[in-house]
C-alpha cells in the first residue's frame, strides 16, 4: 500500500528537485544603496510611459474617442514594461 502512495509523489519529488535554479543572480538594479528587481523597473517605466501616454492623448484630442480608456492606458503600460523587460534581460 505505501508503495502505490509512493510511486504517485515520485515525479513531484523529481521536479522539485530539477527546478530551475540557475548561478547568475536575480536581475536587480542598485538605486541609492539598495537593490531593486528588474520586473519592478521595469513595471515603473510602464506606468510611467502610459501616464505620458495619456498626457500625450489628451493633448491630441484622441482620448476622447477611446471607448475603455482604463484598459488601453493599462495594456499600453503593460506593452511598455515588457518590451523594456525584452531590451534589457531578453534572450
Amino acid at each position: 500500500m505505501r508503495y502505490i502512495r509512493l510511486r504517485f509523489f515520485i515525479p513531484y519529488f523529481s521536479l522539485l528537485a530539477s527546478e530551475g535554479c540557475s548561478f547568475q543572480g536575480v536581475p536587480s538594479f542598485p538605486v541609492a544603496g539598495a537593490y531593486f528587481p528588474g520586473w519592478m523597473v521595469c513595471g515603473l517605466i510602464g506606468v510611467a510611459v502610459a501616464v505620458g501616454l495619456r498626457m500625450v492623448f489628451l493633448l491630441t484630442g484622441i482620448d476622447a474617442n477611446l471607448s475603455f480608456r482604463l484598459f488601453t492606458y493599462m495594456a499600453l503600460g503593460v506593452i511598455a514594461a515588457l518590451t523594456m523587460w525584452t531590451l534589457v534581460f531578453g534572450p
